[in-house]
């Protein structure tokens, strides 16, 4: 990894998916024919695309059973468990409704309601990933929504993963079906013969999926369009390179377009890490794919001080954080720009990926500067409560019609006018 020193100039490499437009034609044509031709069009897809012939795509109770005789206990419990911890994190999150009375009798509030029902979308492919279903469909579930759809690519035996479907399971989802891609994407917003719309759909995927969810946005909401993933880690001499290094490789790698990067204001520790990275890299499985994020994506950035590091990440704005100082938790009202932000030494980031309890659905591409974690905020919605009285209107009728007319709404300032009669 190349090491250099901070600067004003200094210029951040992301990678935006933005698709392209042989991509993004394809996906519309995709969506197009799903609205017109339903399950029909599913099947194509489905066995163009997956490579899987499939009369149904509805996963039955014998396919349950079936994923939890192939699974291993332990891993069964190790999902319960984790599946607990965000359960109750997210619980912390609820709100309730309220209403205030005003000494005029007027009466404001707000209510909060969950969404109706709301599309899970889960990656296949050559990975299985459980704890996207946990993440997803839990903070759903808290919210209170009442209706959760999951939709999976199958294999080319029609299989989905048996974690998968065992995750499902643990996490509360009834309805499942076995669609990927784009298709999937248009089946949860606009229904088919055997999918039922949605009001909402969530969770990652490859560029078609993240370029269908921009297409249906509006139609209904999405989460958000998610980026390759990103670590920067804050940190000091008292920080250990084997750590460091493996933390940043832990998200090198998911993708050739992931990004890792060290700020710190060692530069002893950043010979050692970029030495060690090196090192590790070479044992990894997936190599040649962290090898390309880290040529690519991967930097080392030297700060004068502890400010100008802090600074540094506040510029990046990464999906995860890792603080790594000697007195990390003084670091931590100076942060104002990341996703998820991982406090100490023995707070490695998988930690949050998996089991902590905290939502590992994160914004990323620097939009942790307005943007937030999946949280049970997501799956509800809010209404205000206006129950104005006698006495108020009275009181202030007059300026709510001079209001309306200064912005030329005549037919508002009579609305008022009409009740002071």
């Amino acid at each position: 990894m190349k090491i250099q020193k901070v600067s004003k100039s200094l210029s951040i490499k992301r990678t935006v998916e933005n698709g392209t437009d042989e991509q993004l034609l394809a996906v519309k044509a995709i969506i197009g024919n799903v609205k017109r031709d339903g399950d029909s069009a599913i099947r194509r897809y489905t066995e163009q695309f997956d490579g899987a012939a499939l009369e149904s795509f509805t996963i039955t109770g014998d396919e349950m059973d079936e994923a939890f005789a192939d699974i291993d206990e332990e891993m069964v419990v190790i999902m319960q468990e984790a599946a607990e911890n965000i359960r109750s994190y997210h619980q912390k999150q609820l709100r309730s409704s309220w209403m205030t009375t005003e000494e005029n009798g007027t009466i404001l509030g707000q209510k909060i309601t969950p969404l109706d029902s709301v599309g899970v979308y889960v990656p296949g492919g050559t990975a299985a990933y459980p704890s996207s279903v946990l993440m997803n469909v839990i903070p759903a579930k808290v919210a209170g929504v009442a209706r959760i759809v999951m939709v999976t690519p199958p294999n080319q035996n029609g299989k989905i993963p048996a974690a998968v479907l065992v995750a499902a399971h643990l996490a509360g989802v009834k309805e499942i079906y076995k669609i990927g891609g784009a298709q999937a994407i248009a089946a949860l917003a606009y229904g088919t013969e055997t999918v039922r719309s949605v009001d909402k759909i969530t969770g990652p995927g490859n560029i078609y999926v993240a370029l269908a969810k921009r297409e249906v946005y509006g139609d209904v909401d999405i989460d958000m369009i998610a980026g390759p993933s990103e670590i920067a880690i804050l940190a000091d001499d008292t920080a250990r390179a084997n750590e460091v290094a493996a933390d940043l490789l832990s998200q090198a790698e998911h993708d050739e377009r992931a990004s890792s990067v060290l700020v710190t204001t060692s530069e002893l520790l950043a010979q050692k890490v970029a030495a060690e990275v090196a090192k590790q890299l070479a044992e990894l499985p997936r190599k040649d794919i962290a090898a390309k994020a880290i040529a690519d994506f991967g930097a080392i950035y030297l700060a004068r001080d502890m400010n100008e590091a802090v600074n540094t990440v506040n510029e990046l704005a990464p999906e995860h954080l890792e603080v790594i100082t000697e007195n990390p938790m003084e670091l931590l009202g100076k942060i104002k720009h990341a996703g998820a932000i991982f406090i100490g030494r023995f707070s490695s980031e998988p930690v949050g990926d998996y089991f902590a309890g905290t939502n590992h659905v994160l914004p990323t591409n620097g939009t942790a500067r307005f943007s937030s974690p999946l949280s049970v905020e997501d799956f509800q919605k809010k209404s205000s409560i206006i129950m104005y009285s006698e006495k108020a209107l009275k009181e202030n009728g007059a300026k709510i019609a001079t209001f309306a007319r200064k912005e030329g709404l005549e037919a508002h300032a009579r609305a008022v006018e009409e009740r002071l009669k």
